[in-house]
């Protein structure tokens, strides 16, 4: 059997970590000093009663508002996470305000600058703006020119912070299959390809996302954008690149696991897939998570708890799940279980007393 210690896991962060919890409870929003006077003027508009994608158009507009907080970026950043499509745009047709008669308003709440991100952020073309920036085609002062603007290098570091925040928030495979080949997008047929269009799915983890963004996060290293904003905790700090190969394979790994596709008598091969699916893509916490709980049913308590620790550590660092089947929070609680488990060395031994498991108060 593989130790652990032998799997690409991470160290605990607590500070990290009670970043994120700051962020579970679902008020979290109307308290935050700077988005909390924006959060009515949204809400007002419907935002919680319109469909997008894994959710309302409310929990993408707060989960993209909760990564921008989590990586501690500006009010700017943040305001334009929160609004960041209410003008709408080439992927979504949800025009909460009309850029033709309501920038006033909307300027008055956010104020000028933050306003002007919000709506080159809804009309320049984030296609384009995708497939340069993680082509790295980014000029020497830190512009990135398009057919029809030119964006300055804090607005191409704002957005490129915002879009990896965005994609992560909603991505998984439903929309994986209707936009395939994204950024350089091919259209598809539904009649003919009619098991592609039915919402939501199976809910797959994607396949080939997350590489896109480790490509928009190591822009952020270019010389006239790095340090620009606090650079976002995920891929080593947006210092290295998940291979779309390695991706692809994990989450086949992961997904054949989740439904069982397995022998079953015994864990070890779940465990070894799960332990293969780390090593490929260690940046996401639901495959250590898994992991976390086949080592304690086995005994493995120091082993449970690194996975586990390792999984808390990914959550903390996205602010939104990649398994879109359950919520951030959820995921979260469960790991936190685990580690629980594994400190305490209790893990139940019979399946209906996983009913009863409850976090102690001085567990972290």
């Amino acid at each position: 059997m593989t130790a652990a210690t032998e799997l690409p896991l991470h160290t605990f962060d607590p500070d990290l970590f009670t970043r994120a919890q700051a962020l579970l409870d679902d008020e979290w929003l109307s308290h935050d000093a700077d988005l909390a006077p924006v959060l009515p003027i949204v809400l007002a508009r419907g935002v919680g009663q319109d469909w997008h994608k894994a959710g309302t158009f409310r929990h993408h507009l707060a989960g993209v508002a909760r990564t921008l907080t989590l990586w501690q970026q500006p009010r700017a950043v943040r305001l334009l996470g929160l609004l960041h499509s209410v003008y709408g745009n080439a992927y979504v047709d949800l025009v909460k305000f009309d850029a033709a008669t309501e920038r006033a308003r909307l300027r008055e709440a956010v104020g000028e600058h933050a306003e002007e991100w919000v709506h080159v952020f809804c009309t320049a073309s984030r296609t384009q703006f995708t497939q340069k920036v993680q082509a790295g085609q980014i000029e020497a002062d830190g512009s990135v020119v398009l057919d029809d603007r030119r964006l300055p290098p804090d607005m191409v570091a704002a957005f490129t912070v915002v879009s990896m925040a965005d994609f992560c928030e909603q991505w998984f495979a439903w929309q994986e299959d209707i936009y395939a080949g994204f950024p350089f997008l091919h259209q598809t047929p539904q009649a003919v390809h009619w098991a592609a269009a039915l919402w939501p799915g199976p809910m797959r983890t994607p396949s080939r996302m997350y590489a896109l963004i480790s490509r928009l996060g190591i822009a952020l290293q270019h010389p006239a954008l790095k340090d620009r904003l606090p650079t976002p905790p995920v891929f080593d700090h947006c210092r290295r690149v998940l291979a779309e190969g390695d991706e692809a394979a994990a989450s086949a790994l992961y997904w054949s696991v989740v439904q069982q596709q397995h022998p079953l008598v015994q864990p070890q091969a779940a465990i070894a897939m799960l332990e293969q699916a780390v090593r490929l893509n260690p940046w996401v916490g639901e495959p250590q998570m898994l992991l976390a709980q086949l080592y304690l049913i086995g005994g493995r308590h120091a082993d449970a708890r690194a996975a586990a620790e390792s999984a808390l550590h990914g959550y903390a660092s996205w602010g939104n799940a990649w398994d879109k089947r359950v919520q951030w929070d959820v995921w979260i609680a469960w790991a936190r279980l685990l580690r629980q488990g594994a400190i305490r060395g209790d893990w139940p031994e019979r399946l209906d007393k996983l009913n009863n498991l409850a976090l102690r108060p001085d567990a972290a």
